[in-house]
């Protein structure tokens, strides 16, 4: 049923009003709680928020009612701005307000007259969001996340490696995991040198911040990685919960680089995932092979 020629909602177009209500009044409050932390663009953040009170009070007068934040919401996105960082954050909303765009264009054709109007505006204003939401924002995650991508990246392939090796030579889970250690930490510390010299001579960043970022990030995964050899007398379980482990951290650092550089997903993550799993096969492979050639070889 059209709005503006009768006034009434149908149940569907209520529901979705009650949800567009509830999501602007929410988004004021988190951008009013970014104003509160961001001085330097304090005004732009202040004047987000007010259009944003203004697109609430839009369906508030659709719906005949006001409606609360979330709450859960509201303590989410705190949370992310606190661990991940603005950049992240912002881009998660913006992905969300993609969505919402979408809806409003649709729920658009539900209305006449002045509310399809000013629903056409909201639109418009929503799309001006991001320019104006990215623009001059500094986030040292973001700034360092070539470098994390490094560490993080490179252990994951090349420690994976070393357990499927060991996987296809040997039955000792504590071989394994000592030997993901000791290759770990040492090129750790040979990657920590590559970004101190990748730094100094190239990008703004400064080489300790980067070799320490690179180097951190590395042995972070590798105790991860190595952790299930030590909790478990069985190969083949130590090596599965290792790979799992290995797919969730190349997962989480794909999706919050897709989101900050706003690639799809789904994508990037299937490259690094093949790119893992064609590892662990190869050494898996070499590993076995090089087992039986030298008789060390333990099936278990």
């Amino acid at each position: 049923m059209d709005v503006g020629a009768t006034g009434v909602l149908d149940e569907e177009a209520r529901r979705l009003a009650e949800r567009f209500c509830r999501e602007e009044i929410t988004v004021h409050h988190i951008y009013r709680w970014l104003a509160e932390r961001d001085l330097e663009r304090r005004q732009q953040l202040l004047r987000l928020a007010e259009q944003e009170r203004r697109h609430y009070m839009f369906w508030s007068s659709i719906l005949g009612h006001g409606c609360k934040p979330s709450r859960a919401s509201l303590g989410w996105i705190t949370l992310v701005y606190r661990i991940l960082g603005p950049s992240f954050m912002i881009r998660l909303l913006e992905r969300g307000e993609k969505s919402t765009i979408e809806h409003y264009r649709r729920f658009a054709n539900r209305l006449r007259g002045e509310a399809r109007e000013i629903l056409e505006q909201i639109i418009r204003e929503e799309e001006e969001h991001e320019k104006t939401l990215l623009s001059g924002i500094e986030d040292l995650r973001v700034k360092y996340m070539g470098y994390i991508a490094l560490g993080l990246a490179d252990a994951i392939v090349e420690i994976t490696g070393v357990h499927a090796g060991f996987l296809g030579a040997t039955a000792s889970t504590l071989m394994a995991g000592i030997a993901g250690l000791v290759v770990g930490f040492s090129a750790a510390l040979s990657m920590a040198g590559a970004a101190y010299l990748q730094a100094k001579h190239g990008g703004e960043e400064r080489p300790s911040a980067s070799a320490l970022v690179t180097g951190l990030s590395y042995i972070f995964s590798v105790v991860l990685l190595a952790l299930p050899y030590f909790l478990t007398a069985s190969m083949a379980l130590a090596f599965a919960a290792s790979l799992a482990m290995a797919m969730l951290l190349s997962g989480g650092f794909t999706y919050y680089s897709a989101v900050v550089e706003d690639k799809p997903f789904l994508r990037e993550f299937v490259e690094s995932a093949g790119l893992l799993l064609a590892t662990a096969l190869g050494s898996y492979a070499f590993g076995d092979a090089l087992g039986r050639l030298a008789g060390v070889h333990v099936s278990g």
